[in-house]
């Protein structure tokens, strides 16, 4: 299925392109010029919402911005599973065609874990890592697990796919200071059906099912990732990724600078401009 959503180019000022992977085309923006930094998603969100971030860098870097498949303008692969390693494929896929080297990695929600696994694939072309109100190691958090298996229920299910529940509810809790309809309706656009709407369930699925995954990630980390520079850009008021997520960040890299933010979960709508003087300042810019 091809989505039929067209963002607002006041809104999305960006040229869309396209990279042809394994499992179908996959959509991307490509802006700017400079060292480059690829920003990942979570969920239910799309390159979208880095949008005030890259308005900012693009002047001084090269910002590569990635929609899984599912996801925002990117199609829905016939017999895809949506699954987070299915994900980090995707985007290995697209790190390697595009070339990239020196690189920074971006990433928020599951694009921490998810570019935790792209940087791991080769850490050589890894120059630092920038994480927000994410982790990359199996959740051991009662409130975690079970949002996971309430979200996993046939109830619950059924409110993502019938109500798309994650753009609706999930993300207007998950935001400090209220979005503009227009902004919200750029989250609700590219799912307009049921069936658009896999991708968004199974990510809370992920959350604990994706264990085995997660803990392969986590044990390589330290020894082949540790060494990278490490910025957190923190929601400090994000109930779901609380400030003490950061303490395994700490522990696992030696060198961790810290930027924390007046914002929820959803920091790049809450704070765009903080998080890129932070980048910015980060990597000597």
């Amino acid at each position: 299925m091809t989505p039929t959503f067209e963002p607002d180019r006041a809104l999305f000022p960006f040229e869309s392109k396209w990279f042809q992977s394994s499992v179908g085309q996959v959509h991307y923006i490509d802006e700017g010029s400079g060292e480059p930094i690829l920003f990942l998603h979570g969920n239910p969100t799309w390159s979208f919402l880095y949008r005030g971030v890259v308005i900012r860098l693009r002047k001084n870097f090269r910002c590569i911005a990635v929609d899984y498949p599912g996801f925002g303008l990117s199609p829905h692969p016939p017999g895809y599973g949506y699954t987070a390693a299915e994900h980090a494929r995707v985007v290995i896929e697209l790190v390697n065609g595009l070339g990239l080297k020196n690189l920074t990695i971006m990433g928020q929600d599951w694009g921490g874990p998810i570019g935790m696994k792209v940087a791991l694939d080769d850490p050589t072309r890894i120059r630092a890592l920038v994480m927000g109100n994410t982790w990359y190691w199996r959740l051991e958090s009662i409130a975690q697990i079970a949002f996971s298996k309430i979200m996993s229920t046939n109830f619950m299910q059924g409110q993502i796919f019938k109500k798309n529940f994650f753009v609706e509810r999930i993300m207007k809790l998950g935001v400090k200071f209220p979005m503009p309809t227009e902004v919200h309706d750029h989250y609700r656009g590219p799912f307009p059906t049921l069936d658009s709407r896999a991708g968004t369930a199974e990510f809370p699925r992920e959350l604990t099912r994706a264990g085995e995954w997660l803990s392969r990630i986590a044990a390589e980390v330290p020894h082949r990732l540790g060494n990278k520079p490490m910025l957190l850009t923190w929601g400090m008021h994000d109930v779901a990724f609380p400030p003490s997520m950061m303490d395994r960040f700490r522990a696992d890299f030696a060198d961790v600078r810290v930027h924390r933010l007046e914002a929820k979960h959803y920091i790049q709508e809450d704070a765009p401009a903080e998080i890129a003087e932070a980048v910015a300042g980060f990597l000597g810019r």
